[in-house]
């Protein structure tokens, strides 16, 4: 094996190792143990998940981009 590779394989190993640690240190360890003072309440419906994560970011996207276009012909500046 060529110095070139085994420094490739070894640095990939590096960073395959400190991605596992990382993930590893970052998982609840006693996740499903309700702590005082938790009162989770009810979850979303699938309506309101779609709504909140996925319906509500395009709608403000279009809003956003909607304003800058009416900035921009507002300003009569030509852009080519």
């Amino acid at each position: 094996m060529s110095n070139k590779v085994r420094k490739n394989a070894v640095r990939a190993g590096a960073v395959v190792a400190a991605t596992t640690a990382m993930v590893l240190m970052s998982s609840p360890a006693f996740g499903l143990t309700p702590d005082d003072g938790d009162d989770p309440g009810p979850g979303l419906s699938v309506a309101a998940t779609l709504g909140l994560y996925v319906v509500t970011p395009i709608v403000l996207f279009l809003v956003i981009a909607g304003l800058v276009i009416v900035g921009d012909k507002k300003s009569g500046k030509q852009t080519d």
